[in-house]
């Protein structure tokens, strides 16, 4: 673990009570506000009309930055966000865009009112840059944000927001992405909060230091006045809704959104039983030249109408898989809103109100400076999300009207490539840098109701696109060989997991390597979870074709389709890593798909056939992972999907530990669990076979469970652990000792402690 500097305390963030924000600030800095009895007052009308044209000041900030930026992140892949706050930051509406850096910004506004008010003051006409993931606003040094303080009548009424992802900020790693970095020094440089916009001008000088640490400083700068630009329209915008409405009534509805918020999700709490769920998962690797594994623990304790997310027993900060508070934030939030507010108005100030964090200083998700971050949000703060959502949509499974918010894992995380190098397609050669975003296309994870969406997106960014490959093509010397969905990657179960894709680009328009800078998890250990026995998603992995016959091919007239037609030697690309991709060489990647839904022998044969036909499920892996014979024509040969299935669970039987006949239970009074287990008063037994599998009593349930390799797990997960981590990884099964239905499937390290008591905790906690 990295020893933190001393007086690096005085950048760290964290939630504060909004009264005893207000109490400290300085006189010369007066904030506007309004009484209970004045939001009390309003009527229902004017509270909707008010709130939808605050949704729309988002929405107008959000296309003015696309309009301007002329960064393929922002203008295809809509990796950026939005938030229009209160006087003391609480978010009041945010963005359907990166939801995880809705954890982050208030954080910077909370710690700006905190140490900026008297020096260099707070005043109309402001605007402030920071990329300090410490301070807040992003979450790591690619996220910079731009704010500003809004005023009316000489008093601080509210706050607008931009925040995006920067193609490049400078450190030692292209894209500022080192994956050897073992501390913030190699990294990017994180700036703390600064004035950008003074009196209502752009200063020079902080734009120019700004941009001047970049590899691509035309693209930062148009970025940084994109921001600029759109927190400009957010002003305009608000100020024409108070000038309309009058100050008061505004703000009253501002603060009406966020306790409607948090009224709502408490009432959805109150409903669910209390209870304690686990989870935990995997980093494969911290940084280049590392085998290790690193852990992220969460347990979710939920009394009444709140929760408490407990990391505590999350391993110590290790190379570039860090993040800090506000990426641990943003990890709940990520999983918080789609699950649980997917029908609750995003006022997120109320939302954050809802629960509480847990975590040790010094660990993977909750990191001290100057403990290298760039893998922050796509890396530790990811998985945080994953887990969290595991944990959440457990709860939520015992709910079958809210079973549509029901999530498996998707795509698990995201599969960074950076590529840079120098474009000599036009009359003068210039260097390019940018970041393949197609893997904006993950799997979804599968629900109770639903497979998971093919190439759906990604959960943390809801209106998140892929971009064309045309124009991938027109902006970088590359050719895409191919983008396709592929066959088997969604985890199989009751329900499917959604199908990832795959690509492959060859350099072209250039003479020179083109530099690749790789970063990605989910390799040896799959973050991409199945629920209630559903089997994970598949493992991401890429390959470099080296002295490849690409040029000659295409010279030819012929356009390979997989890596074995290309020729040379396809060499394993590591989770971390800095590399080139030479001329008629290679570059594939395969990102990753969602988690299944229930166990996949109780899937109807016919969905399992429609897949095989529509090429989501290989033949082969119908057979092997479902137990359902497809014929060559697609069909479904029924007496042998029969037979089949039989000798499947026949298999989890003499494979498995059982003492053999169980006792049973009548299910007429049972209360659901999940798909496979119901609550029968202090019983926990199988929905499928009445089997009796424990009681209240906090202890293991009574499963039957097997271990054995990753094969197993079918043709989705790539059985080549040992190429990234010493540790062990294989599959590992709970099974009904009834009738050996699926209860919980994972591929994990061997060991790896299994979280089987869930409903038993669940049980104990609400007798208590």
């Amino acid at each position: 673990m990295t020893m933190a500097v001393p007086g690096s305390e005085h950048f760290a963030s964290r939630p504060i009570d909004p009264a005893t924000l207000a109490a400290h600030l300085p006189e010369s800095l007066p904030i506007h506000t309004v009484t209970q009895e004045q939001i009390d007052a309003l009527d229902p009308l004017t509270y909707e009309v008010i709130r939808h044209r605050l949704w729309s000041v988002t929405d107008e900030m959000g296309e003015a930055l696309k309009r301007m930026s002329g960064s393929p992140i922002v203008t295809d892949a809509n990796d950026f966000d939005f938030a229009v706050s209160d006087e003391l930051g609480q978010e009041v509406q945010v963005g359907l865009y990166n939801t995880m850096l809705v954890g982050a910004v208030d954080l910077a506004i909370y710690w700006t009112l905190q140490h900026r008010s008297v020096n260099p003051g707070i005043a109309e006409g402001d605007m402030f840059l920071t990329n300090d993931p410490w301070v807040g606003g992003g979450l790591h040094q690619n996220d910079a944000m731009v704010y500003q303080p809004v005023f009316w009548e000489g008093k601080l009424f509210g706050w607008t927001s931009a925040i995006a992802h920067q193609a490049d900020l400078g450190g030692v790693g292209l894209g500022s992405f080192s994956p050897a970095a073992q501390d913030v020094f190699s990294e990017s440089l994180p700036t703390p909060p600064i004035k950008v916009v003074r009196d209502g001008v752009l200063q020079d000088d902080v734009a120019d230091v700004w941009v001047r640490r970049s590899r691509v400083p035309m693209m930062i700068g148009l970025d940084l006045r994109a921001k600029v630009g759109a927190n400009s329209v957010g002003r305009d915008r608000l100020i024409a809704v108070i000038e309309q409405y009058g100050a008061d009534t505004v703000k009253a509805v501002m603060k009406r959104m966020m306790s409607d918020a948090e009224s709502r999700l408490r009432g959805k709490l109150i409903d669910l039983p209390d209870g304690r769920w686990r989870a935990t998962g995997y980093q494969d690797q911290s940084h280049t030249g590392d085998r290790g594994l690193h852990k992220i623990t969460v347990e979710m304790r939920k009394a009444g109408d709140h929760l408490t997310f407990d990391f505590t027993g999350t391993d110590p900060q290790s190379g570039v898989v860090n993040c800090t508070y506000a990426g641990m934030r943003g990890g709940v939030m990520l999983a918080l809103l789609p699950i649980l507010a997917g029908d609750i108005p995003w006022s997120a100030g109320g939302l954050m109100r809802c629960f509480d964090l847990v975590a040790e200083e010094g660990t993977i998700n909750n990191a001290s400076f100057p403990a290298a971050v760039g893998r922050g949000p796509i890396g530790p703060a990811w998985l945080t999300g994953n887990l969290v959502a595991e944990c959440l949509s457990q709860m939520l499974d015992q709910a079958p009207e809210l079973d549509a918010h029901v999530q498996s894992a998707c795509c698990g995380t995201w599969d960074t490539a950076v590529i840079a190098g120098l474009d000599q397609r036009g009359a003068v050669p210039t260097p390019f840098l940018s970041i393949l975003m197609d893997p904006m296309a993950g799997g979804y994870g599968a629900q109770p109701q639903a497979d998971g969406m093919d190439t759906g997106g990604l959960f943390c960014i809801p209106m998140g696109r892929v971009p064309d490959v045309e124009m991938t093509e027109f902006l970088y010397p590359v050719l895409a060989l191919w983008r396709r969905e592929e066959p088997d990657s969604g985890g199989p179960g009751r329900r499917r997991g959604g199908v990832s894709a795959s690509m492959a680009v060859t350099p072209h328009g250039t003479s020179f390597p083109i530099g690749l800078v790789l970063a990605s998890n989910g390799k040896a250990v799959s973050q991409n979870n199945g629920l209630a026995g559903g089997y994970p998603g598949n493992t991401g992995v890429e390959y470099i074709a080296r002295g490849a016959e690409v040029t000659t091919m295409l010279g030819s007239g012929q356009l390979p389709a997989d890596l074995t037609e290309v020729g040379g030697t396809a060499e394993l690309q590591p989770c971390y890593g800095e590399t080139y991709v030479a001329p008629g060489e290679v570059f594939t990647m395969f990102w990753q798909g969602g988690g299944g839904y229930g166990d996949p022998l109780t899937r109807e044969p016919e969905d399992v056939a429609h897949d095989v036909r529509e090429e989501k499920v290989t033949a082969a892996a119908a057979e092997q992972a479902y137990g359902v014979v497809v014929s060559a024509s697609g069909e479904v040969n029924a007496e042998a999907t029969e037979t089949r299935r039989r000798e499947l669970r026949e298999a989890r039987r003499t494979r498995g530990e059982s003492d053999g006949t169980r006792e049973t239970i009548d299910l007429t009074d049972a209360r659901r669990l999940d798909d496979n287990l119901v609550a029968v008063g202090e019983q926990v037994a199988c929905v499928h076979c009445s089997t009796v599998l424990g009681s209240g009593a906090v202890g293991e349930l009574d499963l039957v469970r097997y271990e054995g390799p990753v094969s197993d797990a079918g043709p989705q997960v790539v059985d080549n652990a040992g190429e990234y981590v010493d540790g062990a990884v294989h599959f590992r099964q709970y099974c009904c000792p009834g009738c050996f239905t699926a209860v919980s499937t994972a591929v994990v390290p061997v060991d790896h402690v299994d979280d089987v008591t869930r409903a038993s905790r669940v049980l104990a906690d609400a007798r208590s």
